[in-house]
């Protein structure tokens, strides 16, 4: 009786997965449908799973209307930036924070905390405000700031946690033969981080490849903008949506994350897992 309840248990597990799966795939499976129909299958009453007739018309259109290469490159630019600055900034000061007990810890604690309740629009005019005096405005190196400082909380906390989950003994041993505090972190205790540091850069990346509202507000010139901000011209000034060519563009927009998730899912998996562990 109980091995067919623990038969029963285990496959309705594996049901809730499959159900689970479905249901987070079905967007980007409707995406890349929509993507590959033609203008009449897109207005059809009767809309298909699988384009009848597929074509490529919709990603050479999207690239004819606007400027997704020049787009995506500047999004890559400030992506990139903003993950790597982010991740060394944030390591020596998640080191500090986890083997330094004190009140500036808990203080430091405290502000990571309470810094991810704030919302977009409480702090966009001081920050414009800020940006406009540094003469930053209308910068991928000031949304690049932007983009920093917004995700270093973040990366503090994760941090952190991967920092408490290396054995301390070993920075003692290290100590015992002469190195500092600075040899330590960086012979000692980086390596022991790497997949934390990669699953932390990795976050920070899509975080600022997906971001929209900074780049609206804060980039004015075409030849600046991000690639989601550029998907917001395939609508049409009374919000109509341009859906194949949209569709499109979208399509491609996912594109890097899904690579990235791709070829480093090992790393991801053993940082977020290294994370989690208590010596």
């Amino acid at each position: 009786m109980s091995l067919r309840t623990g038969r029963t248990a285990r496959a309705g597990q594996y049901a809730a997965l499959v159900c689970y799966l479905v249901f987070l795939a079905f967007p980007f499976l409707w995406l890349l449908s929509t993507a590959f129909k033609p203008a009449r299958e897109l207005g059809s009453l009767h809309p298909t799973w699988i384009p009848e007739n597929p074509t490529l018309d919709n990603f050479r259109q999207a690239f004819d209307e606007q400027p997704l290469l020049r787009a995506a490159a500047n999004s890559l630019t400030a992506a990139l930036c903003a993950a790597l600055i982010a991740v060394v900034i944030a390591t020596p000061m998640a080191y500090v924070m986890a083997r330094h007990r004190g009140r500036l810890s808990t203080a430091a604690t405290g502000w990571v905390v309470v810094s991810q309740a704030f919302p977009f629009v409480l702090v966009i005019i001081p920050l414009f405000l800020v940006l406009k005096y540094l003469h930053l405005i209308n910068s991928l190196w000031g949304l690049i700031l932007v983009y920093v400082v917004w995700s270093l909380p973040f990366a503090l906390w994760m941090l952190a946690g991967y920092v408490r989950a290396v054995p301390p003994e070993l920075e003692e041993a290290a100590a015992v033969d002469g190195a500092g505090k600075a040899r330590i972190l960086v012979s000692v205790t980086a390596p022991l981080l790497a997949p934390g540091i990669v699953a932390t850069a990795l976050f920070a990346f899509i975080t600022a490849w997906n971001e929209f509202f900074f780049a609206l507000v804060l980039l004015k010139t075409p030849e600046k903008q991000t690639l989601p901000v550029v998907l917001t011209h395939f609508l049409g000034a009374e919000g109509v949506a341009d859906l194949g060519p949209l569709a499109a563009a979208a399509f491609l927009a996912t594109l890097p994350s899904l690579v990235l998730f791709a070829v480093i899912q090992k790393r991801i998996t053993g940082g977020l897992t290294a994370g989690a562990v208590k010596h």
